[in-house]
């Protein structure tokens, strides 16, 4: 069949590190963030937004890893 794959632990690590984060960007912070707006807290909206935009930079930071690790 096909070629056989090895994952280390490093390499699974940051996979499932991309996914939290993913998932968190992409589900959970825009409800909090819709949340926050229907109470009229402009404050945690911001919170949201600034968080938002540091998970983004924790994102490509966890991809240039995963890529330095792939082509080890």
């Amino acid at each position: 069949m096909g070629e056989n794959i090895e994952l280390d632990n490093n390499t699974y690590n940051i996979l499932i590190a991309l996914g939290h984060d993913a998932n968190f960007l992409y589900d959970t912070i825009n409800k909090y963030r819709e949340d926050a707006k229907k109470s009229n807290r402009d404050d945690l909206v911001n919170l949201w937004e600034n968080i938002k935009k540091d998970r983004i930079r924790h994102l490509h930071i966890l991809k240039e890893a995963l890529e330095k690790e792939i082509h080890k």
